[in-house]
Protein backbone atom coordinates (compact mmCIF):
# COMPACT_ATOMS: atom_id res chain seq x y z
CA UNK A 1 0.00 0.00 0.00
CA UNK A 2 1.53 2.93 -1.16
CA UNK A 3 1.23 6.21 1.15
CA UNK A 4 1.51 9.69 -0.24
CA UNK A 5 3.19 12.76 1.26
CA UNK A 6 -0.22 14.24 2.51
CA UNK A 7 -1.25 11.06 4.41
CA UNK A 8 1.66 10.45 5.99
CA UNK A 9 1.30 14.45 7.08
CA UNK A 10 -2.03 14.00 8.23
CA UNK A 11 -1.17 11.41 10.37
CA UNK A 12 1.95 13.76 11.56
CA UNK A 13 -0.48 16.68 12.56
CA UNK A 14 -3.19 15.04 13.97
CA UNK A 15 -0.47 13.53 16.53
CA UNK A 16 0.99 17.37 16.86
CA UNK A 17 -2.65 17.98 17.25
CA UNK A 18 -2.44 15.89 20.83
CA UNK A 19 1.16 16.82 21.69
CA UNK A 20 2.14 20.19 20.88
CA UNK A 21 0.47 22.80 23.39
CA UNK A 22 2.06 20.57 25.79
CA UNK A 23 5.59 19.98 24.05
CA UNK A 24 5.77 24.22 24.03
CA UNK A 25 4.56 24.57 27.28
CA UNK A 26 7.25 22.14 28.39
CA UNK A 27 10.15 23.53 25.93
CA UNK A 28 8.71 27.29 27.42
CA UNK A 29 9.58 25.34 31.01
CA UNK A 30 13.24 24.40 29.63
CA UNK A 31 14.65 27.51 28.51
CA UNK A 32 12.98 29.46 32.01
CA UNK A 33 14.27 26.87 33.89
CA UNK A 34 17.99 26.46 32.35
CA UNK A 35 18.06 29.89 31.79
CA UNK A 36 16.94 31.03 35.60
CA UNK A 37 19.77 28.40 36.56
CA UNK A 38 22.55 29.63 34.68
CA UNK A 39 21.98 33.53 36.62
CA UNK A 40 21.64 31.74 39.40
CA UNK A 41 25.30 30.14 38.92
CA UNK A 42 26.64 32.98 37.70
CA UNK A 43 27.07 31.52 34.24
CA UNK A 44 24.81 33.20 32.69
CA UNK A 45 26.42 35.12 28.78
CA UNK A 46 22.99 37.49 29.27
CA UNK A 47 24.36 38.69 33.13
CA UNK A 48 26.48 41.55 31.38
CA UNK A 49 22.99 42.68 29.70
CA UNK A 50 21.40 42.18 32.86
CA UNK A 51 23.31 44.27 34.51
CA UNK A 52 23.81 47.00 31.57
CA UNK A 53 20.28 47.48 31.22
CA UNK A 54 19.08 47.17 35.19
CA UNK A 55 22.17 49.76 36.38
CA UNK A 56 20.52 50.76 38.92
CA UNK A 57 20.81 47.64 40.89
CA UNK A 58 23.46 45.34 42.04
CA UNK A 59 24.25 42.74 40.01
CA UNK A 60 25.42 40.23 42.15
CA UNK A 61 22.32 40.59 43.97
CA UNK A 62 19.60 41.15 40.96
CA UNK A 63 20.97 38.68 38.21
CA UNK A 64 20.37 36.08 40.92
CA UNK A 65 16.92 37.26 42.15
CA UNK A 66 15.93 37.42 38.54
CA UNK A 67 17.08 33.92 38.01
CA UNK A 68 15.26 32.45 40.93
CA UNK A 69 12.17 34.19 39.15
CA UNK A 70 12.78 32.35 35.62
CA UNK A 71 12.89 29.31 37.42
CA UNK A 72 9.83 29.85 39.25
CA UNK A 73 8.07 30.55 35.91
CA UNK A 74 9.71 27.60 34.27
CA UNK A 75 8.67 25.20 37.61
CA UNK A 76 5.15 27.34 36.92
CA UNK A 77 4.57 25.75 33.46
CA UNK A 78 5.41 21.97 34.74
CA UNK A 79 2.05 22.49 37.20
CA UNK A 80 -1.13 23.33 35.60
CA UNK A 81 -2.72 24.87 38.10
CA UNK A 82 -0.49 27.22 37.84
CA UNK A 83 -0.35 28.78 34.43
CA UNK A 84 -2.93 31.33 34.12
CA UNK A 85 -0.81 33.03 37.21
CA UNK A 86 2.27 31.77 35.02
CA UNK A 87 1.57 33.49 31.90
CA UNK A 88 1.11 37.12 33.63
CA UNK A 89 4.60 36.16 34.96
CA UNK A 90 5.84 35.60 31.42
CA UNK A 91 4.39 38.63 29.58
CA UNK A 92 5.55 40.74 32.41
CA UNK A 93 8.97 39.35 32.15
CA UNK A 94 9.15 38.90 28.26
CA UNK A 95 8.09 42.91 28.37
CA UNK A 96 11.20 43.65 30.72
CA UNK A 97 13.76 41.37 28.11
CA UNK A 98 12.54 44.36 25.39
CA UNK A 99 14.34 47.13 27.34
CA UNK A 100 17.78 47.13 26.38
CA UNK A 101 16.41 47.53 22.68
CA UNK A 102 15.67 50.85 23.49
CA UNK A 103 18.03 51.33 26.50
CA UNK A 104 20.99 49.71 24.45
CA UNK A 105 20.82 50.59 21.41
CA UNK A 106 24.06 50.21 20.14
CA UNK A 107 24.55 46.79 21.55
CA UNK A 108 21.05 45.37 19.73
CA UNK A 109 22.12 47.05 16.65
CA UNK A 110 24.62 47.67 14.23
CA UNK A 111 21.86 49.28 11.71
CA UNK A 112 18.70 50.74 14.06
CA UNK A 113 16.07 48.50 13.21
CA UNK A 114 17.29 46.67 10.81
CA UNK A 115 20.58 44.75 11.34
CA UNK A 116 20.50 43.12 15.08
CA UNK A 117 23.83 42.05 16.38
CA UNK A 118 23.56 38.89 18.32
CA UNK A 119 22.62 40.32 21.49
CA UNK A 120 19.98 41.91 19.41
CA UNK A 121 18.74 38.80 17.89
CA UNK A 122 18.89 37.33 21.63
CA UNK A 123 16.42 39.70 22.32
CA UNK A 124 14.34 39.71 19.35
CA UNK A 125 14.00 35.70 19.60
CA UNK A 126 12.25 36.47 23.04
CA UNK A 127 8.91 36.78 20.58
CA UNK A 128 8.52 33.32 20.04
CA UNK A 129 8.66 32.98 23.97
CA UNK A 130 5.83 35.58 24.00
CA UNK A 131 3.65 33.37 20.83
CA UNK A 132 4.44 30.09 22.73
CA UNK A 133 3.39 31.44 26.00
CA UNK A 134 0.04 32.85 24.72
CA UNK A 135 -0.75 29.74 22.67
CA UNK A 136 -0.27 27.74 26.01
CA UNK A 137 -2.36 30.24 28.01
CA UNK A 138 -5.19 29.98 25.70
CA UNK A 139 -5.19 26.42 25.22
CA UNK A 140 -5.42 26.36 28.79
CA UNK A 141 -8.54 28.84 28.86
CA UNK A 142 -9.74 26.56 26.63
CA UNK A 143 -9.61 23.31 28.35
CA UNK A 144 -11.01 25.57 31.87
CA UNK A 145 -14.19 26.70 30.25
CA UNK A 146 -14.62 23.30 29.10
CA UNK A 147 -14.19 22.03 32.80
CA UNK A 148 -16.30 25.14 33.70
CA UNK A 149 -19.39 24.28 31.20
CA UNK A 150 -19.28 20.83 32.31
CA UNK A 151 -19.61 22.27 36.12
CA UNK A 152 -22.41 24.18 35.20
CA UNK A 153 -24.19 21.60 33.33
CA UNK A 154 -24.50 19.57 36.55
Amino acid sequence: MEMTFNSIYFQFSKKMEKHSINLMRFALAIIYIWFGALKILGMSPAGELVEQTVYWFKPEIFVPILGICEVIIGSGLLIKRFIPYTIVLILLHMSATLFPIFILKTSCFEAFPYCPTLVGQYIIKNLVLIAGALVVAGNHNTKFKKEIDTIDLK
